[in-house]
């Protein structure tokens, strides 16, 4: 049994059993390919493909419970060279981050800045996408950390780390109704307006959900986007409401905007910051995690990482300010 086998067994069904396309993939010809095969079969005296004259046509049953073992050996096998890599240029090479645009806006610019001025030989490859896309580059191994509230720790094969409570607030044009209101603000007051907040899927979308549904309220949310940027911009026009991360609010440069504490309508996010469960994390990668949740020590992410499930020091964004929480 060898690589080159279990290579041609995966490529044959991601290509879907077309062999002149494995062949071109691999790099090799057809006849290799089809004597890997067969090869592997007889080892293991069993037949993985069903097959109509010489041609493959699918998997056999045999051939589907083997296939994820086969996966999980070649990933296995990257994942070795992978750290041998990595570790041959322990402290320097690449460091690959993949956050939203929301964490790399607003709450990584500082890690980043003390990470590079304690590691200016190190490049950080920083990737921004949605919740989802950032655990899919991790998945593939593309990025070393990946940094997001939403999504992350529904993923059996991420570990997460909690590293900070956030919570949204509400933004509105100077002069607007809601600024003269004597009394804290309700989502049965709010929901009377037309709302701007993030898509689904983005920056604590899911708990603003959560609080009118509970409330009973459909709110008119006339506009919808990825970064509170975009957001700040059509308030500031006069479009609607805005609800967007507290962290996001920057009153140097928000002066056309007031601020209302939106901590009591809806429910807190935690910010988790995920790597792939089972890989051996380099002394940069620990150093980077320091960098942003300082918490977050090379033995409190290794506790974390063995007890395999989402568990770390915690710590509250107040203000400029961090409260440290701790939790089981």
């Amino acid at each position: 049994m060898n690589f080159q086998q279990l290579r041609s067994v995966r490529e044959a069904v991601r290509q879907e059993f077309n062999l002149t396309e494995v062949a071109n993939v691999l790099h090799t010809s057809q006849p290799g390919i089809s004597r890997h095969i067969r090869e592997f079969e007889q080892e293991l005296k069993l037949d993985l493909f069903t097959r109509q004259s010489k041609r493959l046509t699918g998997l056999t049953t045999e051939g589907k419970r083997l296939l994820p073992i086969v996966e999980r050996m070649l990933d296995n096998a990257e994942r070795l060279r992978k750290v041998g890599r990595d570790f041959q240029s322990e402290q320097s090479g690449r460091l690959g981050i993949a956050a939203t645009h929301s964490q790399a806006r607003y709450s990584m610019p500082h890690a980043v800045y003390d990470f590079r001025a304690a590691h200016p030989e190190v490049m950080v490859h920083l990737h921004q996408g949605s919740p989802k896309q950032v655990a899919q580059l991790l998945l593939d191994g593309t990025v070393d950390i990946g940094i997001a509230t939403e999504a992350l720790a529904s993923y059996p094969e991420l570990s997460t780390l909690a590293c900070y409570h956030w919570t949204h607030m509400v933004l509105v044009p100077k002069g607007h109704p809601l600024v003269r209101l004597q009394s804290p603000l309700t989502l049965e007051r709010l929901a009377q307006y037309p709302l701007i907040t993030y898509e689904p899927g983005f920056t604590g979308r899911t708990n603003i959900d959560k609080a009118f549904a509970a409330a009973g309220l459909k709110p008119n949310f006339t506009l919808e986007a990825m970064d509170a940027d975009v957001i700040k911009t059509y308030v500031e026009l006069g479009l609607g409401v805005g609800i967007i991360a507290a962290i996001a609010h920057q009153p140097e440069r928000d002066q056309a905007l007031v601020a209302l504490d939106g901590r009591h309508l809806f429910a807190a996010n935690i910010t988790r910051l995920a790597v792939r469960r089972g890989e051996a994390l380099r002394d940069i990668a620990y150093e980077f995690i320091r960098a942003f949740a300082p918490p977050l020590t090379r033995e409190v992410v290794n506790e974390a990482l063995s007890l395999g499930r989402d568990t770390a020091s915690e710590y509250r964004i107040r203000g400029t300010a961090m409260e440290r929480h701790l939790t089981a």
